[in-house]
């Protein structure tokens, strides 16, 4: 417990100091111009009408929504607001009685009664409950490597939203940001999940290694295809205003890192778990034998996580993959294909992929010798 608590202290208290500083000095102004529209939150109270309007021969729905505000400057009143025929609506759109949505208030253009439109449903109220059935179902089955799995994605997310963020934000290099960052959470989650163990240091060294390949891979390749990193809609957003510092090559490469760095943390911890028991139920095994056997063991791990980092990718990128087929502009499929916004992604999976590889030889040639030659020298 001792040495987890020092590890924190060593990790994460330089770094929020750090962080504030760079705050407080490059991100005074702010990035979005403050709007006069006001948010809200309020609960349908009932549905006063709802059916369908026909708009060039296609129906749409709509509702005659009366709502209570929860809060704002209109905290505790009853308004009727059009729900779909100012603005069209989906059938999944349409909101039900009791339901808390958010409603944003615009100003009239004329200057007289206020714009309300209903523009999404309010669920963060259910977030917690699946946390907790998600934290008892990992610590029931897991106990305290659970436990501290969890604290570890905590931190993760931390260092995600503290450090990493804010540096790029303040024009750092996001490749370079991502490597720390990816450094301060293999260092703190490995060890919080899996104890403080030979087995888990090589695993961290095997994880950073392979990590380091994946980076240089990855530039080589997005330089290589001439990647901008503005092959997304979000990407080109950021391009005006203080946001405009940031290297979105540098932002590409360091998603790559980011992406690719959970499932090499599950290849490299398994890998070299796998390595040390096999020398625990067999301590007269050589190095050379050892290294076989956990490259085979490796390589059945490897084929199952290749195909698993293609669909992670795949399934975010699902809505590419219709308007590929759809094709509703009648584009030549190679125009489709070279677009920055695929390439990413095929950029994204293919150094991914080859650093998931790679990290197989490397944490069982680092698991073997450590077990043959360095744990055989305590011995002595």
């Amino acid at each position: 417990m001792k040495r987890i608590i020092l590890l924190l202290s060593i990790l994460i208290i330089p770094l929020f100091l750090f962080t504030k500083s760079i705050l407080a000095q490059d991100n005074q102004t702010p990035l979005v111009p403050p709007t006069k529209d006001e948010i809200l939150r309020g609960k349908v109270i009932k549905i006063a009408e709802e059916g369908e309007r026909e708009i060039v021969d296609k129906k749409y729905p709509y509702q005659i929504v009366e709502v209570e505000f929860n809060e704002g400057s209109e905290k505790g009143n009853v308004k009727k607001i059009d729900h779909g025929q100012t603005f069209t609506i989906t059938e999944a759109q349409k909101v039900k009685g009791g339901e808390t949505i958010v409603i944003v208030k615009s100003e009239s253009p004329t200057g007289k009664e206020p714009i309300y439109q209903i523009v999404d449903t309010y669920r963060l109220n259910k977030i917690p409950g699946m946390l907790v059935v998600f934290a008892i179902l990992v610590i029931f089955l897991s106990k305290w490597k659970g436990a501290g799995s969890i604290l570890g994605l905590g931190i993760s997310l931390l260092v995600i939203v503290k450090f990493i963020v804010p540096q790029i934000l303040a024009g750092r290099d996001p490749l370079f940001i991502s490597i720390a960052g990816s450094l301060i959470i293999l260092a703190s989650t490995i060890y919080l999940a899996h104890g403080f163990s030979k087995k888990t240091s090589v695993a961290l060294f095997s994880t950073f290694l392979s990590l380091i390949i994946t980076g240089i891979l990855a530039v080589l390749f997005v330089n290589t295809a001439h990647l901008t990193g503005l092959g997304t809609d979000d990407a080109n957003s950021l391009r005006f205003g203080p946001t405009s510092i940031i290297n979105f090559q540098g932002l590409l490469l360091g998603a790559i890192i980011i992406g690719t760095l959970g499932v090499l943390d599950d290849v490299t911890t398994s890998l070299s778990a796998t390595i040390f028991e096999i020398k625990s139920a067999n301590s007269a095994i050589k190095f050379q034998e050892l290294l076989s056997k956990g490259l085979r063991v490796g390589s059945e791990h490897i084929s199952s996580l290749v195909n698993t980092l293609v669909l992670a990718y795949a399934g975010a990128s699902l809505p590419i993959f219709l308007f590929i087929i759809l094709n509703p502009s009648h584009q030549p499929l190679w125009f489709i294909l070279n677009s920055e916004v695929i390439m990413e992604e095929v950029v994204r999976t293919l150094s991914g992929s080859i650093g998931l590889v790679m990290a197989v030889p490397i944490t069982a040639i680092a698991a073997s010798w450590v077990c043959s030659y360095v744990a055989s020298e305590n011995k002595k």
